[in-house]
């Protein structure tokens, strides 16, 4: 995987912007869930964080998914925004 995308820039922006500084073992859940979509990188970025996502508030789940989606389409190219987002993440297996 010689041209895996750089996603420092987005956990760096996680901790900075939104407080959530995750370990190395939950940003790779975050980048695992990522092909799975947005909502599902959310999930994994509250999982690692031990927060009780479904009572989460929302400003703070937006703030999360508004962050990670941001970084996402910058890496992918993704100018559009649309619900591709995962197809566009996905790796052919």
């Amino acid at each position: 995987m010689a041209d895996a995308p750089d996603y420092d820039a987005m956990f760096a922006a996680l901790c900075s912007e939104v407080g959530f500084c995750l370990h190395d073992k939950g940003q790779k859940r975050v980048i695992e869930a990522l092909p799975n979509g947005l909502d599902a990188a959310v999930r994994a970025v509250f999982k690692a964080e031990g927060v009780d996502e479904p009572n989460a508030p929302g400003d703070l789940k937006r703030a999360v998914r508004d962050c990670i989606k941001a970084h996402v389409q910058s890496l992918a190219g993704n100018e559009n925004g649309g619900p591709g987002l995962g197809s566009a993440m996905a790796s052919p297996r």
